[in-house]
């Protein structure tokens, strides 16, 4: 059938005005695209924080920045030779420049499992372990697995600000367990399970703490396991700082105390091997009563998403846990813990200060008697006049939902240390009040 050019027409326009009509019926007149609610409620509350203040150094005196958490920034601490030159071999193979197992190459879980063997009395096996992009994608992917939305998830505090991070954007609800600093920050246990019910998807714990850089006791984590236990309430374990223990305390991991609770473990070469920007962690599956069988499906789900983690990492990572001496840990602790006591003993010094002396990882926390310096609202505002003053900047307890308290960095060289040190004290003898109310109350007292 043959059709004229006013019928083509005719079909033309009107099937432009259905295309129209129908744009309009479904409401688009104009552009209006919109980022989805986990975008938007993914806020990095470090970044918020800092962001926030009003920071201008002395321009005299050099900036001193205590609060970042990459060792590796100033350069006094670095990988072990045998470290990179396990990479290296890797690359000069050519045996990683493809895909892996969505898992981890098989090799590298099969050293994992062996490095990680002091987490559990059974032999842990290769297909129990998932390599992620860093010890952080562990995290996220554990908390995609067990929680979801309408659930609650327990979370310390203080502490490490990505574990709210990862639970809000997903409409998660975050109940904090308190960490008490008079008792070396163990969890405060009544509290925590109090705020247990029946949408409590799992507990979180961080051993050794960031910030706090405690190590939790044998007795502590068994008492954490019987709550667990009771509630039928599996534990996410951020075990990044695990090795990175000082002397006269030792870390236990809470796995191999567990004989009921299932636990998913995260580490990674991060802290330990000094390469945070090789993004190398992995979650170890826990679980003797094959109670997580659905949730350990769910987390090879979850590798799918981004199809495993470099893989030239990987194909080091036999070599670089095997062959890494224990003197190159032992040489890194050694600066750690001489960091720790000089700050400790330095900060103790000052009026209005309380810095509370770790047992591992990278940090220490110091409170802070707000009252004591009236001049400033609050620690936000404490920490940020002293890098205008003072050029030293310290994380505020709030960013780890601890306010009148600051994180201290102590991967840094030791003078600089010591120098920052130094500057805190001019910083508080300048702004410490004298509490003129106690003053007059010791006074009557003396008096009767």
């Amino acid at each position: 059938m043959v059709t004229s050019g006013t019928e083509n027409n005719l079909i033309t326009n009107t099937t432009t005005s259905a295309t129209y009509l129908s744009n309009t019926i479904k409401g688009r007149t104009s552009w209006n695209i919109k980022t989805t609610t986990l975008a938007k409620k993914t806020i990095n509350r470090i970044r918020g924080i800092v962001e926030s203040l009003k920071i201008s150094p002395n321009p005299e005196k050099p900036m001193i920045p205590l609060t970042i958490g990459d060792p590796t920034t100033f350069g006094n601490l670095k990988a072990s030779s045998e470290t990179t030159k396990a990479v290296m071999e890797a690359v000069d193979s050519g045996k990683y420049n493809g895909y892996a197992h969505s898992q981890g190459h098989e090799a590298a879980r099969r050293a994992i499992a062996k490095y990680s063997a002091h987490q559990s009395s059974e032999q842990i096996k290769p297909e129990n372990i998932f390599i992620t992009s860093g010890c952080s994608s562990a995290l996220e992917y554990c908390i995609l697995a067990l929680a979801e939305r309408g659930q609650n998830i327990l979370l310390p505090r203080p502490g490490f600000c990505l574990y709210q991070t990862l639970v809000e954007g997903l409409d998660i609800e975050v109940r904090y367990y308190d960490l008490l600093p008079e008792k070396q920050w163990q969890a405060d246990l009544q509290q925590l399970e109090s705020m247990i019910d029946d949408n409590t998807a799992a507990l979180l714990i961080n051993n050794p703490s960031n910030p706090c850089g405690s190590v939790f006791s044998k007795g502590h984590l068994e008492s954490i396991l019987n709550i667990c236990e009771k509630y039928y309430l599996p534990i996410i374990a951020d075990e990044i700082y695990e090795h990175f223990v000082f002397p006269g305390s030792q870390h236990i991991a809470v796995s191999s105390l567990s004989r009921n609770v299932p636990v998913l473990s995260c580490g990674g070469l991060t802290k330990r091997f000094l390469v945070p920007g090789w993004r190398t962690g992995w979650i170890i599956v826990h679980d003797r009563g094959n109670r997580l069988a659905e949730v350990t499906a769910g987390l090879r789900n979850m590798c799918c998403r981004i199809l495993g983690s470099n893989t030239l990492v990987q194909g080091a990572i036999p070599a670089i846990l095997e062959k890494t001496p224990q003197s190159y840990f032992d040489e890194i602790i050694d600066i750690l813990h001489e960091n720790a006591k000089l700050t400790y003993n330095m900060l103790k010094q000052i009026r209005g200060l309380n810095p509370i002396m770790p047992n591992g990882a990278m940090y220490m926390m110091v409170g802070v008697n707000i009252d004591q310096f009236p001049e400033f609202k609050d620690d936000l505002h404490f920490v940020q006049e002293m890098v205008n003053e003072q050029s030293v900047f310290c994380l505020p307890g709030s960013c780890f939902e601890y306010p009148n308290y600051m994180r201290i960095v102590l991967t840094v060289p030791r003078d600089m240390l010591e120098e920052a040190c130094s500057r805190i004290t001019e910083f508080c003898e300048a702004h410490y009040k004298v509490d003129n109310s106690i003053i007059e109350s010791n006074l009557l007292t003396e008096t009767y």
